[in-house]
């Protein structure tokens, strides 16, 4: 994201509901991404539930009282920070914030008003920009209705995100990217990974599996109990 302060690497979360285990993984994926990148991150946390809202606004504080080692702010986006989009004319004025508007209410018997007016917005910006902020939609939208919705109405969209040749690259991308996160958050916390576990992980192609992969290695003491499934608190 390029501003009149500098360039900054944007971290976008959807949240659905709160989740402690954000706390500790939050911070490491800012660190990692810092590193790798050396461009600062900016966390943005989007919900559609006002106390998943409130909790994630809360600052993450590490170190004595009074003087914090670190501290993460995530720039959170709920319901009560984004207005209801539901007039085309406001949407084709202002398609981000459209976006916003469908992810932070894209939910209940009345999605339909909001991601209508959202997808003929889309079409009165340059292709580039439509598919990326079609694909935060896509990614953002939590609701199994909203997002049978907008499957729909991007059906008959050429957008270049639906391209197989595309996707493919973009989910290369990401499991690299996650492969690498997961093996850098041990090597950070000091812990000492066994070329098996190296190998397993860099072989894994699920990206689903390979985000609980890194989230376990905030906590785990033993790479190998990267493997293991969490236990029920």
């Amino acid at each position: 994201m390029h501003t009149e302060d500098g360039d900054f690497l944007l971290v976008l979360e959807s949240q659905g509901k709160k989740d402690e285990r954000k706390r500790g993984s939050w911070p490491y994926y800012l660190s990692y991404l810092y590193e790798k990148y050396r461009c600062e991150p900016v966390l943005v946390v989007m919900t559609q539930s006002s106390s998943t809202a409130r909790w994630a606004a809360e600052p993450i504080r590490f170190g004595l009282p009074g003087w914090s080692s670190l501290v993460v702010r995530p720039m959170v986006l709920g319901p009560d920070q984004v207005p209801v989009i539901t007039d085309e004319k406001d949407a084709v004025r202002d398609p981000s914030l459209a976006v916003l508007s469908a992810i932070t209410h894209g939910r209940g018997p009345g999605v339909a008003a909001i991601l209508g007016p959202l997808a003929a917005a889309l079409e009165t910006v340059d292709p580039a920009s439509a598919a990326l902020l079609a694909q935060l939609v896509t990614s953002g939208l939590v609701d199994s209705q909203a997002k049978e919705i907008w499957r729909d109405l991007m059906a008959p969209v050429k957008y270049f995100y639906q391209n197989p040749v595309a996707d493919q690259l973009r989910d290369e991308g990401r499991i690299q990217d996650r492969v690498e996160m997961t093996l850098r958050i041990l090597e950070l916390r000091g812990i000492q990974v066994s070329d098996s576990v190296r190998l397993r992980v860099q072989a894994c192609t699920d990206l689903d599996q390979l985000k609980i992969w890194s989230e376990r290695a905030v906590r785990v003491t033993d790479p190998a109990d990267l493997f293991t499934p969490d236990q029920p608190e």
